[in-house]
């Protein structure tokens, strides 16, 4: 199974600790190491990243996790592949 974080914030909250720990489970300290993915809503707007290398070995992750971003909600996930190969259009979400 994949495993996703999630947060829905009443003000704008930084969620880079809880990312850097999540981080570390996409291939560091757990098995979902085929891909990940993350929607960040900054006001109005959606930012997305998507990345089929480990989360935890992602240079992408590192820049995301080191970037100051507050919002009030926030999905990621980390995949672990049962079906599908590992390739950016099988990362999540979106």
């Amino acid at each position: 199974m994949c495993q996703l974080l999630g947060m829905n914030c009443a003000s704008p909250t930084d969620f880079n600790f809880s990312f850097k720990g999540f981080k570390c489970r996409g291939g560091e300290t757990d098995v979902h190491a085929h891909g990940w993915g993350l929607a960040i809503y900054e006001g109005r707007g959606v930012r997305t990243f998507h990345d089929p290398l480990p989360c935890a070995a992602s240079p992408i992750a590192d820049m995301v996790s080191s970037y100051p971003i507050k919002t009030l909600n926030m999905m990621a996930h980390i995949r672990y592949a049962t079906q599908g190969a590992v390739s950016l259009e099988n990362v999540h979400p979106f």
